[in-house]
């Protein structure tokens, strides 16, 4: 910012220099004719003092308060918005991503309900419960998820399969009743166990109170439960019968305990564990299997918030249990949301589903096969299961503070990169989310902005992480939990209104409430991120470790370790935030004429950013034939091990690190050595003209094997760079040098599809490679589905093989937008 401040005095300081030095004459006519008392000398110099004085408490304590004071415009999201009454239909919904199967309300202190589940081996104790990528599982995700009415969910584990179902009904004041269903089956995945614990479990987060209904000493038949917002409640713990509705033998155990809240639930059953319990049906030996017993943690002197009670039913694979939810404020329930009840409304919504996925992808007319279509209809479902609604607040920091503070608490709906390990909001990621979702449901769309627009600070900043509440801080690497507020990250939601505004999907009133915090985001970018010279810009937040890292990371940009100039300093300009900032100020400028506001300035921004004259001279390398970062850069950097003198006798020896070495010195100049994704942004974001050379050069870029084309999808850094698959420090191997990443494909698949539509030397040559790269990039990603059973962050660009975490039903799932050619 105060580069920006520096570059916009410029003229005047030279007009003030051409007018001459004023200052010094003033002060000699003064001294020669001041008659004024000594006396009034000390009390304005103790006046100056305190000016100054108060100038100085304010530059460091003025925006340190701003850092956590919210943005001064009307919320974009009305009061009760997401309530039971204005919104019963999402009140209720899977919005725990983190665990297998949950539900909450979307309210901040929600009680939940959530399922956990054991196998019973022999001396063997496997509780499973969140998404844990070391639980080895074959394969999980939701099959069908229409985001409001129903969901269908696979997981397989070792040696047997659960099949999850969860239908809404609506109906009273509260969100209406929901009903699960979980379906166990046997698996050739592994020995299948004799009989295997199902736990079913309410809990509550700090408000609310629960009461069990005991039957039999040991069975929780029902429960009720009272809080705030969902007023009365019962559920109903089902028996467990086989598929066709035959009761089946049991052992029941229940739990009835005091968490210190929602994120300890799994310790609190672990540790009540006890294999003191039998397991006998009829004709049958007799087994012995682990149950919970009493609870008996220590609480210490934290605060125990959570009550929780468990139903856990103990029974022979297959099997299958139906829990149900009824709400208190349900006048006439016609019957029971159960048995046969809970299939005819589970099959009304299934085909609704698949007749309205149809009519918005129409996959089937375009000639996929049901395989492929099923494949479609899982990633679409994944990302709407995989909504999370959390509440709390984030820690942050400024230079202006010595410490990280508390952000003021606010609740988030949003999607979610990865289940199992990214269970939270991502401001980059959700941009890309929303594109295949906006397709699907623009209002949930609408929504889903609107939460993250609500969590900006009065300076326009959002924290690009945003990580709300226990459930998903124990989730965090302490290291990554501090939010900078110089940090920003790609601003992808303009893309989303991009799309929404073409589509016709956003009315006036909404963009009149966003349009204020559009403005100040928009304006955060501008100022904080600006680079040296007028329309360059520069990612703030680089490491600044110049001794450990190969390149020194940018993680704000969201490419992490693509490799920038080898020396982080002022004077860089980086290319991919210039073509972001272009995209952002062509929507500013059609958003503010549309809410009757001046666009002048957008419109103006816009123009000079898509200016290609312009971008070629800030960006544009001959000697490398490419696009370009540009900054104080070498590539005659590596990593060696460091050489320690003998430590004194008696000592011992340290061990080497790992660090950079520097055999040529940096300059300013174009990074080369970096050809990848940032160098087709100005292709991916479609800021070339049709007849652009450049737009040639890069195409014969991407379709080079040797440099970005690969059978699976471009990969996202040339083999000829030195920085291709190494790498960054001792412990930290390659990220965005190399792999295949679906979203940036996703955004190459789109601009090639634009430049094959318009008049231009280059549209025979984008038509071919837009049908090619589309057909890799689905035919592997599919493939991996299949072989592998789940999507991936990330794809091996020469086997193709998926990589990184799984599932990553995030932006890998804008495969379904391929596939349908909505772009």
């Amino acid at each position: 910012m105060a580069r920006e401040r520096r570059r916009r005095a410029g003229p005047e300081g030279v007009r003030a220099q051409e007018r001459g030095p004023r200052g010094p004459g003033r002060r000699e006519r003064g001294a020669a004719g001041d008659a004024r008392p000594a006396l009034f000398v000390l009390p304005a110099l103790l006046l100056l003092l305190l000016l100054l004085l108060g100038c100085g408490l304010y530059a460091r304590w003025g925006p340190a308060a701003r850092l956590v004071a919210p943005h001064a415009s009307p919320r974009a999201l009305p009061p009760g918005s997401t309530g039971p009454v204005a919104a019963p239909a999402r009140f209720w919904g899977s919005y725990r991503p983190q665990v297998y199967f949950g539900m909450k309300t979307r309210s901040p202190r929600s009680p939940v309900a959530g399922l956990m589940w054991l196998q019973q081996l022999e001396g063997d104790v496997r509780l499973r419960h969140t998404c844990e990528q070391s639980d080895g599982l074959p394969r999980y995700g939701w099959l069908l998820h229409d985001g409001t009415h129903f969901g269908v969910q696979e997981i397989q584990d070792l040696g047997f399969s659960l099949q999850t179902e969860v239908v809404k009904r609506p109906g009273g004041q509260h969100g209406g009743d929901w009903s699960w269903r979980v379906t166990v089956r046997p698996e050739r995945t592994g020995p299948t166990p004799p009989f295997i614990s199902l736990l079913f479990y309410v809990a509550t987060d700090g408000q609310g109170r629960l009461q069990p209904l005991i039957e039999e000493k040991s069975r929780l038949a029902s429960l009720r439960g009272q809080t705030e917002e969902l007023g009365n409640f019962t559920v109903t713990f089902k028996p467990p019968t086989t598929e066709t509705g035959t009761p089946l033998y049991a052992r029941y155990n229940h739990l009835q305990a005091m968490a210190e809240g929602l994120h300890r639930l799994t310790d609190v059953v672990k540790s009540s564990l006890r294999p003191r319990f039998s397991y006998a049906p009829p004709g049958l030996p007799k087994r012995h299997y682990f149950g919970v017993d009493v609870y008996q943690g220590q609480a210490g002197d934290r605060e125990l918030r959570s009550q929780l009670l468990i139903h856990q039913v103990t029974v022979a694979v297959p099997c299958r249990v139906e829990v149900a939810f009824e709400s208190g404020s349900v006048p006439d329930r016609p019957d029971r949301l159960l048995a046969e009840t809970l299939t005819q409304e589970l099959d009304k919504h299934v085909v609704a589903f698949e007749q309205r996925f149809e009519e918005t992808f129409g996959l089937s007319r375009k000639g996929f096969s049901e395989q492929e279509q099923h494949f479609a209809r899982a990633l679409l479902s994944n990302m709407l299961g995989g909504m999370g609604y959390f509440h709390g607040h984030s820690l942050v920091q400024s230079p202006y503070t010595e410490a990280p503070q508390p952000y003021p608490a606010g609740s988030l709906f949003t999607a979610v990169p990865s289940r199992s390990f990214f269970p939270r909001g991502f401001l980059w990621d959700e941009g890309f989310h929303q594109l295949l979702l906006a397709r699907w449901d623009p209002a949930l769309s609408r929504e889903v902005l609107a939460h993250w627009f609500d969590l900006m600070n009065v300076e326009g900043w959002i924290p690009r992480e945003q990580i709300l509440g226990d459930e998903a801080l124990a989730k965090v690497p302490p290291e990554f939990v501090v939010q900078h507020s110089q940090a920003g990250n790609p601003p992808t939601f303009f893309l989303v209104l991009q799309q929404l505004l073409r589509q016709g999907a956003v009315e006036q009133g909404y963009l009149r409430r966003i349009y204020p915090r559009l403005q100040s985001w928009y304006g955060w970018y501008n100022h904080t991120q600006a680079g040296p010279l007028p329309y360059t810009f520069r990612w703030r937040g680089r490491d600044q470790d110049t001794q450990l890292f190969l390149n020194p990371k940018t993680l704000t940009s969201g490419l992490d370790d693509y490799p920038r100039a080898s020396h982080p300093s002022e004077d860089e300009r980086h290319l991919d935030l210039r073509c972001w900032m272009a995209v952002a100020s062509a929507v500013m400028a059609e958003v503010a004429t549309r809410v009757g506001e001046a666009e002048n300035d957008y419109t103006h921004m816009a123009e000079w950013l898509a200016d290609n004259e312009l971008l070629q001279r800030h960006h544009w390398s001959e000697a490398l034939n490419t696009f370009a970062d540009y900054g104080n850069h070498t590539q005659g950097v590596a990593l060696e091990r460091e050489r320690l003198r003998p430590p004194p006798p008696g000592q011992p020896s340290p061990i080497p690190r790992l660090v950079r070495v520097v055999r040529k010195s940096p300059r300013l100049q174009f990074v080369g050595g970096a050809l990848g994704y940032v160098s087709l942004f100005p292709l991916l974001l479609q800021l070339l003209r049709p007849d652009s050379q450049q737009l040639g050069s890069l195409l014969a870029d991407m379709k080079n094997k040797q440099k970005l084309w690969t059978p699976f999808g471009l990969r996202s850094l040339s083999r000829s760079s030195p920085f291709y698959l190494k790498h960054n420090t001792e412990h930290d191997p390659p990220y965005w040098r190399g792999a295949v990443w679906i979203n940036m494909n996703y955004l190459a698949v789109r601009a090639l599809h634009h430049y094959s539509q318009v008049e231009g030397p280059y549209r025979e040559e984008a038509s071919k490679l837009y049908h090619e790269l589309r057909t890799n990039v689905i035919g592997n990603v599919l493939q991996q589905y299949l072989d592998s059973g789940y999507v991936w962050e990330q794809y091996n660009d020469s086997t193709g093989r998926g990589q990184g975490c799984y599932p990553f039903t995030g932006w890998s799932a804008l495969v379904v937008l391929m596939m349908a050619e909505e772009y």
